[in-house]
Parts: structure tokens; sequence; C-alpha cells
């Protein structure tokens, strides 16, 4: 009952971060880098826990005490555990993390010729780690963490064989330290999907030692998402006129119908992102802001992205790619101000190439993304 209370009240909170992410993640995923590399976080994750009870030494406690053991049963597999968290993100692959953890309750039961002896050991705690982080794509990272726990276990024991432990309830606070391996799926800047397995150092309040191993599945979500703010471009002001040179002001002329018109820019994908990447660069984020401010006075209707690939790698991974730079063009211009829903993106991978795929040069003009812009203009 306790671990579907705990999986229910994950899953809501799993599923309110990811209903608050979808409008984000389509339109502005990944074009706010400086945030998402230096922003707070908190998160949760649920799964289980292992130890290793130390059977032999219980054993040899109990024949000293002139018992015999008939059966020897252990609970140190699979229980239930969690974490909640927080931390800072110092760069793109360091972050500071401190959090608290329940790793479960571990137990025993002996039967002894003359009796039986039991016993449970519940361990919780506080950590601070440093966490590494190695990106293996934009949306897929390692991680590795390295820290120092606070455990307090609380060991009680039952049954008619008491003689053989030192006291029947004991606790102890032990510091120690701690380690993990694991990965992290991206949904978007801000929330992220992490798997992991820990190891804490630990003591069993009876002066047992070892260690406890924690598989978890979790959530982190980043605070403080800036908002995107609409950059306004302004015509520079007209230069000072003497009072002698101004002539008399015409007669207003009637206003000119608007002329439909359209206009196409094709940029080289070296030049809005890296190698293999769908993350827009600052060269090309440049760019993308000169494209905007000469569309100042149109009224647009429609914009197209569409992006372009060499015939380098399988027609699968190039459509996608192609389509990943498409989207990645849309999120920045919607970015600036512009409506989404008068944004399209299209991925013809490899398929339209404007020269010969078999030289270095002609493969450098195939890796492009255009964009096509479809409005009016007044022609006063």
């Amino acid at each position: 009952m306790k671990l579907l209370k705990q999986a229910g009240a994950l899953s809501a909170i799993a599923g309110a971060l990811l209903a608050s992410q979808a409008a984000c993640a389509a339109d502005q995923s990944f074009v706010n880098p400086e945030w998402a590399n230096s922003a707070w976080y908190v998160g949760a994750g649920i799964g289980a826990s292992r130890a290793t009870i130390d059977e032999e030494r219980i054993r040899r406690a109990l024949v000293s005490n002139g018992s015999s053991v008939s059966s020897f049963d252990k609970d140190d597999q699979h229980t239930v555990a969690y974490k909640v968290f927080g931390g800072k993100q110092i760069n793109r692959y360091l972050a500071l993390e401190a959090g608290y953890f329940d790793l479960g309750r571990f137990g025993f039961n002996a039967v002894t010729s003359d009796g039986s002896l039991s016993g449970v050991a519940k361990m919780r705690g506080v950590n601070a780690d440093l966490v590494a982080q190695i990106p293996l794509s934009e949306r897929f990272s390692v991680l590795g963490r390295l820290g120092v726990q606070h455990i307090t276990t609380k060991t009680s024991f039952g049954g008619n064989r008491l003689n053989a432990v030192t006291a029947p309830e004991s606790s102890a606070r032990k510091a120690g330290h701690k380690l993990g391996l694991g990965l992290e799926y991206k949904f978007s800047e801000a929330a992220a999907l992490r798997a992991e397995v820990e190891r804490y150092a630990v003591n069993d309040a009876v002066g047992n030692k070892g260690d406890v191993d924690m598989a978890t599945v979790g959530l982190v979500y980043k605070l403080g998402r800036p908002a995107a703010a609409p950059v306004v471009y302004s015509a520079p002001p007209p230069a000072p006129v003497a009072m002698s040179e101004v002539a008399p002001a015409p007669a207003p002329a009637p206003d000119a119908a608007p002329v439909p018109t359209s206009e196409k820019v094709s940029f080289a994908a070296e030049a809005l992102f890296d190698f293999d990447k769908a993350l827009v660069k600052a060269e090309g984020k440049a760019a993308l802001d000169d494209l905007l401010g000469k569309l100042q006075g149109m009224n647009t209707e429609v914009m197209v992205s569409v992006g372009h690939t060499d015939s380098v790698g399988s027609d699968q991974y190039n459509q996608k790619l192609s389509m990943r730079r498409a989207e990645a063009v849309k999120a920045y211009i919607v970015s600036k101000g512009v409506d989404a829903a008068r944004v399209y993106t299209e991925g013809k991978g490899e398929s339209q190439p404007l020269a010969d795929n078999t030289t270095e040069a002609g493969r450098a003009k195939n890796r492009r993304v255009t964009v096509e812009v479809v409005g009016t203009r007044s022609t006063r």
C-alpha cells in the first residue's frame, strides 16, 4: 500500500510537470541554454533498495549464547525507497545537489533450538553531492555523482533470544560516503527524467558495516524559466533639419493598396548550428535577428522553415536531423515574438540537394535551412 501511494504521488507530479511543459516544448525548448546551465532545480525519485544482512555474525552470536540455528530468513532485497532533492547547475557539466532519502527497512528472522530472534533496521538521512553530466546528445546525458551522507539507523530486535544482542533497541547517526551513476532524458530545458543507481556506505546501529544500493526513477524540474520577450525593431530617428530648409508639407497621398510579396532566405547549416547539432548557436541567432529586422513593415501571413542535409548518414537520420533543425529555427523565431501559429516547419533530409554530394563544397551547399516569408507590403 505504501508503494502504491508513493508511486501515485510521483505520477501526479510527473503529470503536472509534463502538462506544464507540453506547450513550451514544441516552440521554445532548447533556446535558453544560458538559463538552463545555471538554474536552480528540484526533483524526486522512487524505486527499490537492497542491503546485505550479516547472517554469519548473527549465527555466531546465537551459537555463543548456547543456541543452534535451525533456519534463517532474510528480508534485504527490493524494499521500497525514495528521495527528494534540490540543486543548482554550476554549468552544463556540473551541479551541486542536496537531498533527503529513505532507504527503507531490512530484517531477518532466525529460528533456534530454543526460541527465535528477529530484527529490523530502518535507514534514512540527508546527503550533499557533486553531480557531473556528460551530454551524449541534445537530450540524453550520463550522470555521475560523488557525495557525503548522514544516516540515522534505527534497529530493533524481538524474540526470546535477545541475550544474543547487545541492545534490543538501538539508534545510530553516522556520516559516510555515497556515489552513483545514471542517465537523464530532457523533455525540455525545464523538465527531465532520471534513472539512477546509488550506493550508500552505512552502519546498522549494532556494529555492522556495509553498503545499501538504491535504484530510482525520478523527475527533475528547473525553476524560473524566462518568458520569451518579443524584440521590437525601431527605425533610427530622422536627422534634424534647419527651420529654413523645411518645405511646406505636401498634401497627403492616398494609401496604396498592400502588395502580396514572398521573400526566401537560405542559411548555411554551419552558420546556424554546430556539427551534427540542432541548437542554434550565437552566430545563427544574429543571422536570424538580421532576417527579422529586414521584415519590418511586412504584414507576415506565413513563415516556413525547411531543413536540408547532405547525403552523409542514413536517410532516416538525415530526415530527423533536418526536421530538428527546422524546429529549432522556428523555436527561435517564435521566441522573438512571431505568432507560432503562423510558422510552419518541414524536414527534407537529403532529398533536395542543390549541388553534387560527392564533393565537400557540394555537401556544404546542401546542408542548409531556408526560411520563406509570405505576406504583404505597402508600396507607399
